[in-house]
C-alpha cells in the first residue's frame, strides 16, 4: 500500500472521488494507485504532484532517478533510465528554446502527436522564423513492418505512424514545417533544438518508451550532437514527402 499518496491525499483534503474526478480518471484506478503501491503513468503523476504539494520523490520514492551527467563529456546534460522518466515538460522545453531550427526523426512520436500543446508550439515556433523538419516512419515501409514484429506488435507500428500522421499532416500546411516519410532502420529517436538534443536510443524488441534517453547540448564541433545531425541530414535526404493515406482493409 502506498501510505504515503494517501497521506498526501489526506493533508490536501481530497478523497479518492476528488482525485478522479480531476484526473479524469476511474476511482478504481487512485484506489489501485493506493493500495497496491502502483506508480501512475507521468502525467498522472504530475498530477498528483500538483494537487498535493509533495514531490514525485516524496510520493513514489521508488521512481527512478535520472542518471548525473557522465564525465567523458561535457556534451551530456543528464541521462534518463527510460522514456518515462523524462520530466513531462522537458520535451515542450526543449523545442520552446530553439531559435532556428527543430528537427525531429522518429517512428511515430505518438505521445507528442497527442499532445495538444507541442503542437500549437510548434505552429508558434514555425510562425517566429524557426525551421522545423519532422521525418516520420513509412506506414507502408518495409523496415517499420521490421520493427513492428521486433516489437511483437506487427501492423501495430504502423498504426501507430498513421494515427500520428492524423495529428501532425495539418502542421505540413504551416510555412516553415516540413514533413516527411522514411524507411529506415532508426538506432534512435531524435528531438533537436538548435544545439540541443533529447536522443532516445531504440532496444531491439522493446519500445522507444522503455529505452534510455539523453539530454545532449552542443559543446564541440566534431562531437556527439554532431554525429546525430549528420544522421538526421541522410535520412532527411532520403525520406519522401509525406501524404496521409486510410489504413488497409482488414
Amino acid at each position: 500500500m502506498n501510505h504515503l499518496l494517501a497521506r498526501a491525499l489526506s493533508g490536501a483534503r481530497l478523497d479518492i472521488v476528488d482525485v478522479a474526478a480531476q484526473l479524469r480518471v476511474d476511482p478504481k484506478t487512485v484506489q489501485r494507485w493506493i493500495s497496491s503501491g502502483r506508480i501512475p503513468y507521468p502525467r498522472h503523476r504530475d498530477a498528483l504532484v500538483s494537487l498535493t504539494g509533495w514531490s514525485a520523490y516524496d510520493l513514489w520514492p521508488s521512481l527512478p532517478r535520472p542518471v548525473e551527467p557522465l564525465a567523458t563529456t561535457d556534451e551530456i546534460r543528464i541521462v534518463y533510465p527510460h522514456r518515462s522518466a523524462v520530466p513531462s515538460d522537458s520535451w515542450s522545453r526543449l523545442l520552446s528554446r530553439a531559435e532556428r531550427e527543430i528537427d525531429i526523426l522518429v517512428y511515430s512520436a505518438s505521445f507528442l502527436a497527442d499532445d495538444v500543446a507541442v503542437l500549437n508550439l510548434l505552429r508558434q515556433k514555425a510562425k517566429g522564423g524557426v525551421r522545423i523538419r519532422i521525418a516520420l516512419g513509412d506506414p507502408d515501409g518495409e523496415h517499420i513492418a521490421s520493427r513492428g514484429a521486433e516489437e511483437r506488435i506487427g501492423v501495430g507500428m504502423s498504426a501507430r505512424i498513421r494515427t500520428a500522421l492524423v495529428s501532425l499532416q495539418p502542421l505540413a500546411e504551416e510555412p516553415g514545417i516540413e514533413l516527411r516519410l522514411h524507411d529506415t532502420v532508426l538506432y534512435n529517436s531524435t528531438y533537436r533544438a538548435d544545439d540541443e538534443m533529447l536522443i532516445n536510443s531504440h532496444i531491439y524488441g522493446r519500445p522507444a518508451a522503455q529505452a534510455p534517453v539523453m539530454h545532449l547540448k552542443r559543446t564541440d564541433a566534431e562531437g556527439m550532437v554532431s554525429a546525430h545531425m549528420t544522421s538526421f541530414e541522410r535520412v532527411w535526404a532520403t525520406a519522401k514527402a509525406s501524404k496521409l493515406t486510410a489504413p488497409p482493409a482488414i
